[in-house]
């Protein structure tokens, strides 16, 4: 019986949530729709695990960036 490897199993492709809904504007005071994509340590969420297309993961980190600024967000968390 042949064996397979785990890293030939199909994986179906992220689709953006933004392209989806056709958003333009990300709001940095927008604290709830920001969190999603910092992971626990404070960090910004990489496109593989956020599922995000180039264009707005740039916006996403923009806005994230902004809103620890002026501290909506945190730099990091403990």
């Amino acid at each position: 019986m042949p064996r397979f490897n785990n890293k030939f199993r199909f994986r179906r492709k992220k689709k953006c949530p933004f392209c989806k809904d056709k958003v333009q504007y990300f709001d940095y005071k927008d604290v709830q729709t920001l969190e999603r994509f910092i992971n626990e340590k404070g960090k910004i969420a990489p496109r593989r695990s956020s599922g995000c297309c180039a264009k707005h993961q740039r916006k996403i980190a923009e806005a994230i960036k902004k809103a620890r600024n002026i501290a909506l967000l945190p730099f990091s968390r403990g």
